[in-house]
């Protein structure tokens, strides 16, 4: 089969598991490792092999600029401290953690009668630190996002996984120098790392100022959408060619063309058009990712060497509550701090994923004990996306973290119901003033809808929803009630012959198109009114929101 048929037969498979998977009610991405397990254990089909060059050059540029692009910049500074402790000093302690917990543990089991034969150095132990200190939460966010958990606790999740996969994929490099006698001192080490990302953070500010400078000059989509394809792949390339992070550059790139340029540069047409293309590169960049994943884990390899991918497991996991720990811990009293139900779930929440089979699988085929390494990281991401990625729902269920979606619909039928009875009973109102009909069939139909208005209020109050909740609701109903108003009266203007079709069409055309962007979700977290102090369970420390 070629390397054609052999991805549009993918993009099947993956359609037909994003159906199961929804009626199943399990992650998507874990149902599609499982599939590409599956399909390659039974050699019912031949994949192209995950290579490093297909996924830094294919697969990551795409997903990376996707996740940036939809961030507000505003609500990932305002958590800067909190991503910035997680991305940067996080991967840092996840490396050393991880590995001090490894040899550690791998010493100790040497020690019982069946204990594993094969004993962990600090070179292998500190690779396989770096390999998977870059956590990939797809699993988790997509979740979240349909779900409707917080969304400040959504954007952590993001930017930490937006940033780390930088710092780790520069990290894992320079480890590798370390090991190999390139860099043989902290302070070249230091050097080395800024001189990376801050080249990366360099070319991707310049790529992202010059095609946000060009959108703001189109008004046509498809020349729109081509741009801000250039920035993600382009910024990437130039930055790498360079020697640079290109993750950096992408990323930088993404959050200046999805900001400066998206928001404040195109039509609301365009901007929809732009989010419904990034939408579905996203999710067809991700489809083929994880069932690749799939296909290259061997499950005969990984099973002769269990007891050394649990006890790796087990430390990763180890590792990952301790820098969140850590970081909650040392944000605990400033406003960015991190409730302690959100540490546990960013905590469980550290998935790994791709990243990680490539760096490793990047090793060179003379490196001592390379294939232990291999299995190591395969059989940790494995049980990380199955584990982890089947138990977070239940998790964050049980913390109340999920569920605001549907709270928040059944506040608008709350308030509609509401609504209309209200608009119901001035019409009778109004009937009995005319005295046309009967006075004791009005009776009857009042008391009914008085009924249902009380039974409305009743739902209302049941639901009790936080103050951040009832904002975001609030300005959500008063803007697409201005939205419908505007395109009542643009069609009135237009019945009136005061603008000729043309006009209409534009006119009608930007406000659906920003009717659109608002059922989408577009209130930043920079609108929530902030409150000085705040009593959530979690502590008395200052904080914006939860």
């Amino acid at each position: 089969m070629g390397t054609e048929a052999a991805i549009l037969l993918l993009f099947v498979v993956a359609s037909a598991v994003a159906v199961v998977a929804r009626r199943l009610s399990i992650p998507y991405t874990v149902a599609l490792v499982l599939a590409g397990l599956t399909l390659g254990a039974l050699q019912l089909m031949q994949a192209p092999a995950l290579t490093r060059d297909m996924l830094f050059l294919i697969f990551l540029p795409g997903l990376i600029f996707e996740a940036a692009f939809h961030i507000r910049f505003d609500d990932l500074w305002r958590d800067r401290a909190a991503v910035l402790g997680l991305a940067i000093p996080g991967v840092i302690l996840t490396i050393a953690a991880t590995a001090l917990l490894l040899v550690s543990a791998s010493k100790g089991m040497q020690l019982l009668p069946h204990g594993p034969t094969l004993a962990l150095g600090w070179p292998l132990a500190v690779l396989f630190g770096a390999a998977v200190a870059a956590t990939d939460p797809i699993a988790v966010t997509a979740l979240f996002e349909r779900l409707g958990a917080p969304p400040r606790l959504t954007l952590l999740i993001k930017g930490e996984s937006l940033l780390n996969d930088g710092t780790a994929i520069v990290f894992f490099g320079l480890v590798m120098a370390l090991i190999g006698g390139t860099h043989t001192t902290g302070g070249q080490l230091t050097v080395e790392f800024l001189r990376v990302v801050g080249g990366g953070l360099a070319v991707g500010g310049i790529v992202g100022l010059l095609i946000a400078q060009a959108l703001q000059r189109i008004d046509d989509a498809m020349v729109a959408i081509t741009l801000t394809t250039v920035a993600a792949y382009g910024s990437f390339l130039v930055a790498d060619q360079m020697g640079f992070s290109g993750v950096m550059s992408t990323v930088t790139a993404g959050l200046i063309c999805g900001n400066y340029g998206l928001r404040h540069g195109l039509s609301p047409s365009l901007r929809v058009a732009a989010n419904t293309f990034w939408e579905y590169l996203g999710f067809a960049l991700n489809s083929l990712v994880f069932l690749l994943m799939g296909f290259e884990i061997r499950l005969d390899d990984l099973w002769a060497a269990w007891p050394l991918i649990l006890l790796a497991y087990l430390a990763v996991t180890l590792a990952r509550a301790l820098v969140v720990a850590i970081t909650s811990g040392a944000l605990a009293w400033t406003p960015a701090r991190i409730p302690a139900r959100w540490a546990l779930v960013l905590s469980w929440g550290g998935l790994r994923g791709a990243l990680s089979m490539v760096l490793v699988l990047s090793l060179p085929a003379d490196l001592p004990q390379r294939e232990t390494l291999v299995n190591l990281v395969f059989g940790v991401v494995l049980l990380s996306i199955f584990v982890q990625g089947l138990s977070m729902t239940p998790l964050a269920r049980r913390l109340g973290l999920l569920g605001r979606r549907e709270t928040m619909a059944a506040y608008e039928v709350a308030r509609a119901s509401l609504q209309l009875a209200a608009d119901v009973l001035v019409e009778i109102s109004h009937l009995r003033d005319s005295g046309f009909m009967d006075a004791q069939a009005l009776d009857a139909v009042e008391a009914d809808f008085r009924r249902r208005m009380g039974e409305a209020n009743a739902r209302l109050q049941a639901l009790d929803l936080d103050p951040e909740l009832r904002y975001r609701e609030e300005l959500t109903q008063l803007r697409r009630r201005m939205l419908q108003f505007e395109k009542s009266r643009a069609v009135e203007t237009w019945r009136r012959g005061m603008i000729g079709i043309e006009a209409y069409r534009q006119l009608m055309a930007d406000i659906d198109a920003r009717l659109l962007e608002l059922e989408s979700g577009s209130v930043s977290e920079a609108e929530i009114p902030v409150k000085e102090t705040e009593n959530t369970g979690e502590g008395t420390a200052p904080s914006p929101r939860q």
